[in-house]
């Protein structure tokens, strides 16, 4: 850090503590000295070379392990394209890396962060995604896959996968069918095995007892419901493993594109259950993939 900034903010680089970790930078948990250099929190982060190859001296010369490494690097900044800034290091710190909302932006943006997400690392997605923006990110990748129903693009250049837990995706009509395939799309890039039960609404119970097998081999389910948005509350009450539930804008007036159900869901009796936004499919995939992942039984 400058020293003007070290006058700034009332801080210098501490030393190490007695054990030999360097001490957080105060107002800034989690920092090593060397790793990161904060102007500002307003401002972008500035990486220091000259302390950055100080940070790797101490790693080679054995006075911080490799934990303090990886922490310290996963502060390290985003790439800034002025109308975004790409976030490289969410793969690092979270497991998977930076997803891209298509909505809202234009064909050449969304080819232009696909091209720099995937300059560093080797899959990419892309929700509420148009032909248009896939036709862009084919520009900089041919083999970026559309899938009209999910409206999302997806590409893995990983030379193989390794599949982790199931995830079932239970939908109560054919209109909620794109926010149900979102979160199926999603928790497959995420690298989990999915099972997509669809059109098996409560006016049917008997949809839902015919696939109670599927259902209770899942260790994660994702139950997406609009109109009365009771087909969450059902299902945990007939199974062990968490419940996420999705409402959808699906619905008559009285619905309020989506509130009605949502409100269902959050007053659900059965408990195991959670709750996403609005037609989150997304979200509810991504959750229930970590969830899967976390709890997947030797049988998956």
């Amino acid at each position: 850090m400058r020293a003007a900034d070290n006058k700034r903010h009332g801080s210098k680089w501490p030393a190490t503590s007695q054990s030999g970790r360097p001490r957080p930078v105060r107002n800034h948990p989690g920092s090593y000295p060397g790793a990161v250099a904060y102007t500002s929190l307003r401002r972008r982060l500035e990486i220091d070379e000259t302390a950055l190859r100080a940070l790797l001296g101490r790693y080679s010369a054995g006075q911080i392990d490799t934990e303090d490494l990886v922490e310290a690097l996963a502060q390290m900044p985003y790439r800034d394209l002025g109308f975004a800034r790409v976030d490289h290091h969410r793969e690092l710190r979270t497991g998977f890396p930076e997803v891209i909302f298509g909505r809202g932006k234009t064909p050449g943006q969304v080819g232009r962060l696909a091209g720099e997400i995937l300059s560093h690392t080797d899959r990419l997605l892309v929700t509420r995604a148009t032909v248009e923006m896939h036709d862009a990110v084919a520009g900089v990748a041919p083999e970026a896959l559309y899938e009209p129903a999910a409206r999302t693009i997806t590409v893995d250049r990983r030379p193989s996968r390794k599949r982790a837990g199931l995830v079932a995706v239970i939908s109560g009509g054919t209109a909620d069918l794109p926010v149900a395939t979102e979160a199926a799309k999603t928790a497959e890039w995420m690298d989990s095995e999915v099972d997509c039960i669809l059109d098996a609404g409560v006016a049917g119970l008997h949809r839902v007892l015919d696939r109670l097998g599927d259902l209770r081999r899942a260790d994660a389910i994702v139950a997406v419901a609009g109109m009365d948005g009771v087909l969450p509350s059902v299902v945990a009450g007939l199974v062990s493993v968490p419940v996420i539930a999705v409402p959808t804008s699906v619905g008559y007036g009285a619905s309020f594109e989506g509130v009605g159900p949502l409100l269902t869901m959050l007053n659900a009796c059965s408990p195991g259950v959670a709750v996403v936004n609005i037609d989150n499919g997304f979200g509810a995939g991504y959750m229930a993939s970590v969830i899967a992942g976390k709890g997947a039984s030797p049988v998956h």
